[in-house]
């Protein structure tokens, strides 16, 4: 990207990646799925840009050459990435943000529904280019033929993967409840039917088809495998809720997750054990989703002692 740069200045390099750093990373995390890969990703390409502009290199756009590198850098990223999610064990699912809209920077220059982890894993399906280009146009609006700088092919061919990308995430997009009022208020019902045991309640609130992934990384406890049916996805987040219940203090807590209602599950010092995040469309729960992996939770804070909390559960259990 060519221009020059209105000052060669740290204090200003600083204060224009400050003023950008919420779209890359908004950018990174829809094309990693991770967030500590994505955070890495914009820090990686502050620093090219910071030596850039100390080596006289001419950048009239900031938010160009940025959104540029942290792509580019991004699509590298997601092929080696892809390698090792190969030998990933269990289920795969994106690390999880907890989309306070005060606070999230994920949510300030993008919709709740590209940032879904349904959405992000039909991503997955795209290869790394196909995603970018996707993600460049249809999310963030960047013109095609900019995009095609950013990719190295021609306007033409990114209009072309565009539209193949598009058909297949159209094909696959996710459903969600129209009225946000009204999937808030099913998500509030289903904690707190899990909160308290009503294994009727659950039964009302999911969907025939409702299915369960849980990512572990292979780390216990876990659910290996998608678990499917209404009648086995109460049955789990009843016996979830018993286990929950027999040790003091643990408790749900209802909270927005990737742009959409979740919950997470907190030890008695708040600290976190998982996060769940719910597909609600048609009034119903169509798809939960659970992250214990806590390579995958580190990020949003303190971590709860699970040997002990087990440990103490089954000790209750026996009483």
């Amino acid at each position: 990207m060519s221009a020059r740069a209105k000052s060669n200045g740290t204090g200003s390099e600083d204060e224009t990646f400050t003023e950008l750093r919420p779209l890359l990373f908004s950018i990174a995390y829809r094309m990693l799925g991770t967030v500590s890969d994505a955070e890495d990703v914009v820090q990686d390409s502050y620093l090219r840009y910071h030596r850039a502009v100390a080596d006289g290199t001419a950048i009239e756009s900031p938010k160009a050459y940025l959104s540029a590198t942290v792509t580019r850098v991004a699509i590298d990223q997601l092929r080696s990435a892809r390698a090792r999610r190969e030998t990933y064990v269990g289920q795969w699912l994106p690390e999880p943000l907890l989309t306070d809209p005060s606070a999230d920077p994920a949510t300030v220059t993008a919709d709740s529904d590209s940032l879904s982890m349904a959405f992000l894993l039909v991503l997955e399906r795209l290869g790394p280019v196909e995603r970018a280009v996707f993600l460049l146009h249809d999310v963030f609006g960047y013109e095609f033929t900019e995009i095609a700088s950013i990719v190295g092919r021609s306007a033409d061919n990114c209009r072309q993967v565009a539209v193949r990308a598009r058909r297949h995430v159209n094909a696959q997009r996710p459903r969600f409840e129209a009225s946000r009022e009204q999937r808030d208020r099913l998500a509030d019902r289903f904690v707190a039917a899990v909160s308290s045991g009503e294994v009727d309640a659950l039964i009302e609130l999911l969907a025939a088809d409702v299915v369960v992934t849980g990512d572990s990384g292979g780390m216990s406890p876990s659910w290996p495998r998608i678990i499917a049916g209404r009648d086995k996805v109460a049955r789990l987040f009843g016996a979830l809720s018993l286990q929950i219940r027999q040790v003091p203090g643990v408790y749900v807590e209802r909270a927005e997750v990737n742009g959409q209602p979740g919950a997470v599950v907190r030890g008695p010092d708040g600290a976190l054990v998982n996060v769940f995040s719910f597909e609600i469309a048609d009034g119903a729960v169509q798809a939960i989703r659970s992250v214990i992996n806590r390579d995958k939770l580190r990020h949003l804070g303190p971590l709860a002692d699970l040997p002990a909390l087990i440990a103490h559960r089954r000790l209750s259990g026996r009483h």
